[in-house]
């Protein structure tokens, strides 16, 4: 009988979906989870504050979400097609979010936002996107450019964080996140060439200033240009009705994923009626049609545990809890920070955190880039040794509603002692 593959000589970085980033001597291959807990195949505990990355904000293997896929299951997976889950899933979205009169689904985050792109040019005649420097937009190419640029900031021209987008010198442009001034300069010099502007209205953790999307959202206005909120994460997240809710500001395009599925894969792009006709297959053939399909998207399986996702997040107090667990822990972890002597600090809202390894406000992507890199791998990786799992090449520490105090304060223990241990070894503490 041959012995186990190893991931290292079937994946690049033996990682099998990307960008997990683990030395080869800490690779593991997990075997099941439940609540907010993951096992390994080696009998190992963790206590997983990336939930696949936010999607599973109902917690892994959720009963409603398991029951609702189960039963889905044996009546078939995927009919390419309309079916009940899909119209359910639609109706509430179409219900809770002003810009979503009319919507189509997708298979990932990744699409949504490729299409809100492709129909904000198709719209306006115009050929140019304007995104902010350090926000992730989806594997799509504009999602992947000016993601964690180096060099000296030339806004709008935008860096490419990934080798194979040339195109995107031609037809993105950059702005710094929170810098109001700046987007209005940008769009107004550009108006002519601008078709949409994408935003995190969160951008990864870092909140938006009073008045910036207000700002944005009135500069987009102004230039004709249509505004596309990513809301793969904060969608359902931060409010039942999303960063629409939670900020009161309304875009023409909007873009879901992640907590939507409940912990499988689906997308979501939505807007005003008269933008997503240009999808109606009735046009195909004229200059007023864009090309849409999705083998998968709002298949039975994923909009079925979407529905049950939706049931919980509907559910009293669901956001409250939320939003008090995650000032609990933020919290937590500035007390264990300051305990420490650390120079850091702690950004977030809802239930998202970031420990930010340096004592300058952080309000963009520069000011975060600020934040020294050694600091933040060693404490990642010493959490990983210490049974937490995330990504350590990531920034986020997501909660979802199966954690509660008590492992956030084992969280915060872990994050001390491992604190304690970069204290000893800095150099200028010997």
């Amino acid at each position: 009988m041959s012995s186990s593959p190893k991931p290292t000589d079937i994946f690049p970085a033996g990682i099998a979906n990307g960008e997990y980033g683990l030395p080869p001597d800490r690779l593991v291959t997990m075997h099941s989870g439940l609540g907010c807990r993951l096992m390994d195949t080696a009998g190992s505990e963790y206590l997983d504050f990336s939930m696949a990355w936010g999607s599973c904000l109902v917690g892994h293997a959720h009963p409603a979400v398991v029951r609702a896929v189960t039963d889905q299951a044996a009546q078939g997976s995927n009919f390419a097609y309309l079916n009940t889950h899909a119209l359910a899933v639609a109706a509430e979205i179409q219900r809770i979010a002003p810009a979503a009169e009319r919507l189509r689904f997708c298979a990932s985050g990744t699409e949504a936002t490729m299409y809100c792109q492709r129909l904000a040019r198709a719209v306006t005649g115009r050929s140019k996107i304007l995104k902010f420097e350090g926000a992730y937009h989806g594997a799509n190419e504009a999602g992947v450019t000016s993601l964690f640029p180096e060099g000296p900031a030339a806004y709008p021209a935008p860096e490419l964080t990934s080798a194979g987008t040339p195109a995107m010198r031609d037809y993105l442009l950059v702005a710094p996140y929170n810098d109001l001034n700046a987007v209005r300069e940008i769009v107004s010099d550009n108006a002519a060439d601008l078709a949409g502007i994408i935003i995190e209205p969160l951008q990864r953790c870092t909140p938006p200033k009073p008045g910036f999307l207000e700002g944005v959202r009135a500069a987009a206005t102004e230039a004709g240009t249509l505004l596309i909120f990513d809301e793969i994460v904060t969608g359902f997240r931060l409010a039942y009705g999303g960063a629409q809710e939670y900020y009161g500001v309304f875009p023409d395009l909007v873009a879901y994923g992640k907590a939507l599925g409940g912990g499988y894969p689906i997308g979501v792009f939505a807007g005003r009626a008269d933008i997503m006709e240009w999808v109606s297959e009735h046009r195909i053939g004229g200059d007023d049609y864009v090309w849409m399909a999705s083998t998968l998207g709002g298949n039975p399986i994923s909009t079925a545990a979407a529905n049950a996702a939706l049931s919980v997040f509907r559910e009293p107090g669901v956001y409250t809890r939320l939003h008090e667990l995650g000032e609990y822990l933020r919290a937590g972890l500035t007390k264990a920070l300051r305990a420490r002597d650390v120079p850091a600090q702690v950004i977030g809202d809802g239930p998202l955190g970031q420990v930010v390894f340096s004592p300058e406000p952080v309000f963009d992507y520069r000011t975060t880039r600020k934040a020294d890199p050694v600091m933040g791998r060693a404490l990642m990786l010493g959490l990983f040794d210490r049974g937490v799992f995330l990504n350590p090449m990531g920034t986020k520490l997501y909660l979802s509603l199966a954690h509660d105090e008590a492992v956030c304060d084992a969280l915060v223990d872990r994050v001390d002692d491992v604190l304690k241990d970069i204290v000893r070894n800095r150099p200028d503490t010997a």
